[in-house]
């Protein structure tokens, strides 16, 4: 596996691994009709702009990482009831 693609897998690294999946999965099983998977892309979308806002607010706080690890995140997630997005 690549060095792209071993970052792209990596837990820590990318928190939306999930919805990507999901999203990849709906194109492969819709024979890759886009209109039926809008849904899995919005739900990525917002996954991507959730932990990018946290990422930001980490980062002008000094927080390092700026990305929250994965058991950081399961923890923020659980105070929130869930995934908000």
């Amino acid at each position: 596996m690549d060095r792209n693609a071993r970052k792209i897998r990596n837990q820590d690294l990318n928190p939306c691994i999930e919805e990507s999946d999901a999203s990849r999965k709906c194109l492969e099983v819709s024979n890759y009709d886009k209109n039926m998977c809008t849904a899995y892309f919005q739900r990525y979308k917002n996954c991507r702009k959730y932990w990018h806002n946290i990422m930001l607010q980490r980062r002008r706080e000094g927080v390092r990482p700026d990305m929250p690890t994965a058991p950081e995140r399961q923890d923020i997630l659980s105070a929130h009831g869930g995934k908000p997005y």
